[in-house]
């Protein structure tokens, strides 16, 4: 029969927003609502961040998101695509949601508060210390007390209109509540009340409860609301800006100019006018400009600011660099092979961006909590204010009770419970090697159980290496037979012999290898040439080695090496090991792993002999050899069908496949494009090291997490109850609300000082 043509799937696009305004958590939630309301549009909105992630179809624009995130009582822009931002500097003073700078938005809010307090203090003093209170001193506070109401509040107030012209309501809906509410009644106390009376004199206590003949003002509190929460989020908003720091970093590490040398003259340019080809200079001390490839010169540079690499690592004529390096040594050339967003700096900061848009589980419940949690207080406050009354109490009291459960709840702890965390750790990643997607990649880490570990260029360097070099005794020794063979081995275009005389030019520094003469190649046995009138011979061994040469040529059978025989006039001198080695620290990261309670699995392509002889290195009792990539996918479906949470480690394309099924996919930075873009982990120093402390890092960050969640939760559930009874005094409320926020954030920056545990030496 006939069927009706299905309709293609929208095209759907993602856009950042930065928004301004938010304060809480009752914020976000208000802001996703709003633009959840456009057909097919969702959005995450990050608190500590200020940055809406939007999912939208193609045919909603920019200005339409922007204008629901206006009409739900906010201010919204789209950020300046990465490519045309300029590069932080030392003052860090980045654009902000409102469309100024992070540094111009400090100094306001640290006037606000320098003035705040010297008209609060004042107050302050005079009404908790009876012996300060002078004839009239009511009447001075409340000169004094007015400016805050007025103006240091007045941020509070505008805000809390403007949810109220929304039909919503925010933490500052509750601040302004309570500074309106304690003033109003001490108005009414001073003009009607008999408090304005010469002489009067007012006890402070600490509960709001007790009953005084005097009529009392709650000026203090009225002044401390105002004080202490300005004081709060200044802090708060500077150890906010501190966990981004590590992002801010990497910012820093853009060269701004960068010496082009064309048609042998060298002039001085904008690094934005870099383009993919042309030749810079690197100095010693000056960080690359952008990727490149050496074209001359050899050095060491210094990359543990952008991979976390903390050994500097030796350049030369064609050697990669990689922008943001600095270079220790001598004067480089460099071929720029990628400029701008292509280069691996601006990947690695999109990355660590991309992770802090997003959210955990955790935060999402959060989130939706402070939904309901403003309207819910505000119930509170007013059930309070009416069983008070109801109960006969005096208004004074019954007063005192309500401004202080509207002062004391904070929905704010809850908003940064989470961002904070992320922001923190994702930064730290990025600073130790390790790149992650987003939270959902942190949780992956944490549950892990299981890694499948490609075994080329993932354990092992991936290039063949000389492994081992054996010498005959009394022969002409070890240095001296390496830079024979080197020499002959320069006119061989044999791996095998890139990888001797790599090797000889390694190890004998300073030395240039001596030329050879009659070179010859070996059909099916190796090279000969004539070097410093010796005949050096490099050849496959055969099976008549005695002495030493015999052991070597047995280890390397068993280690899965490739052997070469040097001979020098005819005679044997050394047996040299060829083969794609382990890398330093496999072993280390293999057994942290272990001890992490994460299994490890070898898959390769390789033959049996290779990968048993990296897995007996490396003891791992798991290893399946010549698979394909289609194997490795289902190596790693059996798995999971077994219950293991799986993880796969590589670097190349036959990887991707593998890398996507899995529950985690973790590439190393060295890798290919293709296996990194299909990776939720990367390994952006190419050490699979790095890999146990992603996995420490991701377990560490989550148990912050749920301490931050059940300290702000835990807090409400305590503070209002107290309120509600009369046991807590609004300025103490103001206090506790304030620091409840500062230690959330200040428990999120204790990641950024974090260390992975250190690893154990290998006992043999």
């Amino acid at each position: 029969m006939d069927t009706e043509p299905t309709a293609p799937d929208p095209v759907t696009m993602t856009t950042d927003l930065t928004v301004g305004g938010m304060t809480c958590a009752a914020c976000v939630n208000r802001v996703e609502k709003k633009l959840g309301k456009l057909a097919g549009v969702t959005a995450s909105v990050n608190l500590a961040t200020g940055r809406a992630r939007v999912e939208h179809p193609a045919d909603i624009g920019a200005e339409e998101l922007v204008a629901a995130v206006e009409r739900a009582g906010y201010t919204a822009a789209v950020p300046e695509p990465p490519g045309g931002a300029r590069p932080a500097d030392d003052a860090g003073e980045a654009a902000g949601p409102d469309g100024g700078t992070e540094g111009g938005a400090d100094r306001e809010e640290r006037h606000r508060l320098v003035v705040t307090a010297l008209l609060s203090l004042p107050v302050l003093a005079v009404s908790m210390v009876p012996a300060l209170q002078f004839v009239n001193w009511q009447w001075l506070c409340f000169t004094l007390t007015a400016p805050v109401v007025f103006w240091s509040a007045w941020p509070f107030h505008v805000r809390a209109l403007r949810g109220l012209r929304h039909a919503a309501a925010t933490m500052d809906t509750l601040v302004s509540l309570g500074v309106v509410a304690s003033f109003a009644w001490s108005t009414y106390a001073l003009f009607l009340g008999g408090a304005g009376e010469p002489g009067m004199e007012m006890a402070f206590s600490l509960l709001p409860g007790a009953a005084t003949d005097a009529p009392a003002i709650y000026l203090e509190a009225t002044v401390s609301v105002p004080l202490f929460v300005l004081a709060g989020r200044y802090l708060e908003a500077r150890a906010r800006r501190g966990t981004g720091e590590a992002l801010r970093s990497l910012a820093r590490l853009t060269a701004k100019e960068v010496a082009v040398r064309e048609n042998g003259t060298e002039r001085l340019v904008p690094v934005e006018e870099l383009t993919v080809g042309q030749v810079f200079v690197v100095r010693p001390g000056e960080r690359a400009a952008t990727d490149g490839q050496v074209v001359k010169g050899s050095s060491a540079v210094d990359l543990s600011l952008v991979t976390g690499e903390s050994e500097p690592v030796e350049v030369g004529p064609g050697s990669a660099v990689v922008g943001g390096a600095v270079n220790a040594g001598g004067l480089l050339l460099v071929r720029a092979t990628a400029v701008g967003a292509d280069t691996q700096l601006a990947r690695i900061a999109q990355l660590v961006t991309d992770a802090q848009a997003g959210k955990a589980k955790a935060q999402r419940l959060a989130d939706r909590v402070a939904g309901f949690f403003v309207p819910v207080v505000l119930a509170l406050a007013v059930t309070t204010l009416g069983f008070w009354l109801g109960a006969g109490a005096d208004a004074q009291p019954a007063v005192t009770a309500c401004v202080a459960v509207l002062v004391v709840a904070c929905p704010c702890a809850l908003g940064l419970a989470t961002p904070t965390a992320l922001m923190a750790a994702t930064g730290r990643g990025a600073q130790i090697g390790v790149l992650v997607k987003g939270p959902q990649s942190l949780e992956g880490l944490q549950h892990l159980d299981a890694v499948v570990l490609d075994k080329t260029g993932t354990l092992t360097s991936g290039h063949m290496s000389v492994a081992r070099v054996t010498a005959v005794p009394d022969g002409l020794g070890e240095d001296a037979v390496l830079r024979l063979a080197g020499a002959v081995e320069q006119g061989s275009e044999h791996p095998l012999g890139r990888a001797v005389a790599a090797h000889a030019r390694r190890e004998l520094p300073g030395e240039d290898l001596p030329e050879v003469h009659e070179f010859r190649a070996l059909t099916g046995r190796g090279v000969s040439g004539r070097v410093e009138n010796r005949r050096v011979e490099v050849l496959a061994p055969g099976d008549d080695l005695s002495g030493p040469l015999a052991e070597a040529l047995a280890a390397a059978e068993k280690a899965a090496h490739t052997p070469v025989l040097v001979c020098v006039d005819g005679v044997e001198q050394a047996l040299i090991e060829v083969g794609d080695v382990v890398r330093p620290g496999s072993y280390r990261a293999v057994e942290r792993l272990r001890r992490l309670g994460v299994r490890p699995v070898l898959a390769t392509g390789d033959r049996e002999a290779p990968a048993q002889a990296v897995a007996d290195a490396l003891g791992v009792t798991d290893v399946y050899a010549r698979r394909s990539p289609e194997d490795k996918a289902d190596l790693v479906r059996q798995l999971r069908e077994q219950g293991y949470r799986v993880a796969v480690v590589g670097d190349g394309v036959n990887d991707a496949a593998a890398l996507a099924g899995a529950d985690l996919g973790i590439a190393m930075g060295s890798g290919t494009d293709v296996a990194i873009g299909a990776a939720d982990v990367t390994l952006s120093r190419g050490s699979i090291e790095a890999l146990a402390d992603a996995v420490q890092l991701a377990r560490h960050t989550l148990r912050t997490i749920r301490t931050n969640l059940v300290w702000a939760f835990g807090y409400n559930v305590v503070t209002v109850p107290l309120a509600m009874v009369g046991l807590l005094n609004p300025m103490l409320a103001a206090a506790a609300m304030s620091l409840s926020s500062l230690l959330v954030v200040g428990n999120s920056l204790r990641l950024r000082a974090w260390q992975p545990a250190p690893a154990r030496r290998r006992i043999r």
